[in-house]
């Protein structure tokens, strides 16, 4: 019986223990941001015709997608950088929502191919995209900018995030009246890059051009970090 007082009593001291070195932790959370200029377009672009005889259409498209290729190849853009999204040849029917019950006919034939482009040379963003529109380009799925190499800008994220759990744990610890100790553990979890409002105008259209602005780019790194508390 002593022997089992004895653990028992020693079981309470470690769980008193343990649950108070997890309650003299300070834990915080923060963010690290960095806003850079965007240095890269991507671009998707397309073209559609509708015809009688599915072959016209998808031939009429293909042919228009051929010069919008060749025209972005003597603009500079690298091979690497454009790629077929979608190729599609579906029918037009005819008296699908007749009410006199005659029965659904294909009237004709639609067909799209979508380019996806990535412009390196800002300068030269408004004036691809008035070039593919002039060689037939009839639809456009979406503009975004980005960064051709974040690592940089990470790092400085990441930094900025460290540096602020610092500040807000010694900020806590002095608030708590208690002395701030080592890190335990950092933990990064997922940031990313955000499109931010036009805060800077960019015109990156040449005369004649499509007219755009890139605004900025915000990188984020968020992290949680954990420190012990110092007697």
């Amino acid at each position: 019986m002593k022997k089992i007082a004895f653990l028992a009593a020693v079981l309470a001291m470690t769980s008193v223990g343990m649950a108070t070195a997890e309650e003299r932790r300070i834990i915080v959370d923060a963010v690290g941001m960095v806003h850079a200029a965007p240095d890269m377009a991507t671009i998707t672009l397309g073209v559609t015709n509708e015809d009688a005889q599915a072959s016209n259409a998808m031939q009429a498209t293909s042919d228009a997608v051929a010069k919008i290729l060749t025209r972005l190849d003597e603009m500079g853009i690298e091979t690497r950088d454009v790629q077929t999204r979608d190729l599609s040849l579906s029918p037009v029917w005819s008296g699908r929502n007749s009410s006199s019950g005659e029965r659904p006919e294909i009237s004709g034939f639609v067909a799209s191919n979508s380019v996806v482009v990535r412009v390196r040379d800002l300068s030269q963003l408004g004036t691809i995209m008035d070039a593919v529109i002039d060689d037939g380009a009839n639809n456009f799925g979406g503009l975004s900018f980005g960064i051709q190499d974040p690592a940089p800008l990470e790092a400085q994220a990441r930094a900025k995030a460290v540096g602020e759990a610092r500040a807000k744990a010694n900020q806590l610890a002095q608030a708590a009246e208690v002395t701030l100790g080592p890190v335990q553990m950092i933990r990064e979890q997922a940031g990313g890059f955000n499109p931010m409002p036009q805060m800077r105008a960019m015109n990156m259209a040449a005369e004649g051009g499509v007219p755009v602005s890139g605004g900025e780019i915000s990188v984020s790194v968020n992290v949680s970090m954990e420190f012990l508390i110092s007697d």
